[in-house]
């Protein structure tokens, strides 16, 4: 399964990512942009959104290669990562 990822220590709450697709991002408590949604990642968007990101801070990745990718990342099936 696919997981959309924020690193929150790359990310520079620029907001580039959370105006093009505010269906897969938001700001949290931080101002630093998460993760909302794990659904239609494939859309148009979201791709748009991950090569808007001017620190590289989001990508799409398999579950065995998002395993300790960041400290705010959920590894359980159908968890979003939150950004606690």
């Amino acid at each position: 399964m696919k997981k959309l990822v924020v690193n929150e220590d790359a990310c520079i709450s620029c907001g580039a990512c959370v105006s093009i697709d505010e269906e897969h991002f938001a700001f949290n408590d931080n101002m630093v942009s998460h993760a909302i949604s794990q659904d239609n990642l494939d859309s148009e968007a979201v791709n748009t959104a991950i090569e808007s990101c001017p620190t590289g801070a989001i990508s799409i990745k398999e579950d065995s290669e998002c395993e300790g990718c960041c400290e705010n990342c959920k590894h359980e099936e159908g968890e979003v990562d939150e950004g606690i």
